[in-house]
């Protein structure tokens, strides 16, 4: 992930991200890139931007599929940045279920046929 302004710049899933090859630079830049992503959806959680979440969801998706079946162990500050990685992602999903559960739970009470 690159930063131009306060907006990051999320890369394009690369082929290598098949956890069997992966290497712990591209560990690590598939964590940034989904930390990237998660911040994004958060902030179009907030503004209401539910077509943007929508579309950052499905990035979000593809970047995080080689993690489905695992990947290489990391070690060092490598591992530690992980764990940030994956603090930071948690608390990016954490934003964006307060905006959205409510509102799901409008959406059921309204949806419900009366009685």
């Amino acid at each position: 992930m690159t930063v131009k302004g306060r907006q990051p710049v999320i890369r394009p899933v690369p082929a290598s991200y098949k956890c069997d090859n992966m290497t712990s630079n591209e560990v690590l830049a598939m964590y940034e890139n989904i930390a990237a992503i998660t911040g994004r959806m958060a902030v179009a959680a907030r503004d209401g931007d539910w077509d943007g979440l929508a579309r950052l969801e499905t990035q979000c998706a593809l970047h995080s599929s080689a993690a489905r079946s695992g990947v290489p162990p990391l070690e060092g500050d490598q591992r530690k940045r992980k764990i940030d990685l994956l603090k930071q992602i948690m608390a990016n999903d954490r934003v964006v279920r307060d905006v959205t559960e409510p509102w799901m739970g409008q959406l059921d009470r309204v949806m419900r046929p009366a009685h």
